[in-house]
């Protein structure tokens, strides 16, 4: 397995080894041991699938408030991604700070987003599907979000005629609304 460090203390990429031959090729997209010696270890207890058809569509910035924090081990297995991660931890060095990693399905490489951050996409290609494991299910009493487009992250998302989004994403607070939500 391929492991790649990011800018950001705990951000990881991972790509697990491809096994292949003229019929395609195999991949383990989890594996305990191998996972865990990266720097990513769950336990995972759900594992969720989205299908995004049009490009130029956000997912986010997402994140769930303790008891139900949430880190998220994220592959795309169709399309395409601008895959963002936003540094949410109270004292920390990073904190506002964002790590964006392009993820597909061609090349397989998997972003690890600890508990701490908020985590969206953008869809770089039509008809992009992602699957991510996470390590605490969904909570709605605990679900929270960020503006994805707040001008103090900087993100520097793609340019496409505009944004495809939800009403909820597009009404999230700004990172000074909403402070340091993790102490770390």
């Amino acid at each position: 397995m391929e492991v790649k460090r990011l800018d950001i203390d705990g951000l990881v990429m991972v790509k697990p080894r491809r096994f292949g031959d003229d019929r395609g090729w195999f991949v383990e997209t989890w594996n305990e041991e191998k996972h865990t010696a990266a720097g990513i270890a769950g336990p995972f207890v759900q594992d969720n699938q989205s299908l995004s058809r049009i490009q130029g569509t956000v997912r986010g910035l997402h994140f769930q408030l303790a008891p139900a924090a949430q880190g998220k081990l994220v592959r795309v297995i169709r399309g395409r991604i601008l895959d963002v991660a936003v540094d949410l931890r109270q004292g920390s060095a990073t904190y506002g700070r964002h790590v964006a990693a392009e993820l597909d399905a061609e090349e397989g490489w998997q972003l690890w987003v600890p508990v701490g951050f908020a985590h969206g996409f953008c869809t770089l290609v039509p008809d992009t599907e992602i699957a991510y494991k996470v390590t605490a299910p969904y909570s709605p009493a605990h679900d929270r979000g960020l503006l994805w487009n707040d001008p103090a992250l900087a993100i520097q998302w793609p340019e496409f005629a505009g944004a495809v989004l939800s009403d909820k994403d597009g009404r999230q607070p700004t990172l000074a609304e909403i402070g340091a939500p993790f102490p770390v």
